[in-house]
């Protein structure tokens, strides 16, 4: 027997904050990193591969900081889910590394977490940083190839 006690009835006031979320970041320019201070708590928590902080102005920096690292960076929303005041947002992010270059992929996922303000108050991402990213870079990529083909069964 499922235990329906889990599952939180997807609010419209959630609905509503994921649509406003999920604008921001399919939109985001290096010149707008600055809304993500509006749209998230002041001390919202963040965690991906790379960083785990705590604070709008924190995560805010992370953002500029792939401005600064990543060539054209965009993000696309592929898919979405609410329960309660959680939401799932399943993307990819475009880039390149240098222009010129062709465009490379990063598929992931976002847990976020809203509060009664409708701001983001916790933000998990979740994507393989060595298969997406690492694997892309031209040495280290060559070296993770090899010991990825050395490991796999068969």
């Amino acid at each position: 027997m499922a235990d329906t006690q889990s599952v939180k009835p997807a609010t419209a006031d959630t609905r509503a904050a994921l649509a406003r979320i999920e604008a921001l970041y399919a939109g985001l320019t290096p010149q707008g990193t600055g809304a993500l201070r509006e749209a998230y708590a002041d001390d919202a928590y963040f965690r991906d591969p790379f960083n785990e902080v705590r604070g709008a102005a924190a995560i805010e920096r992370i953002f500029s900081h792939m401005f600064e690292q990543l060539d054209a960076p965009r993000f696309v929303i592929l898919d979405r889910s609410v329960d309660g005041d959680t939401a799932w947002l399943t993307w990819d992010l475009e880039y390149r590394l240098k222009k010129q270059q062709p465009v490379r992929r990063i598929h992931g996922a976002s847990q976020l977490r809203f509060d009664a303000d409708g701001r983001v108050c916790h933000h998990r991402d979740y994507w393989d940083a060595a298969g997406e990213l690492y694997e892309s870079l031209p040495l280290l990529g060559g070296v993770l190839r090899l010991v990825r083909r050395r490991l796999r069964a068969g």
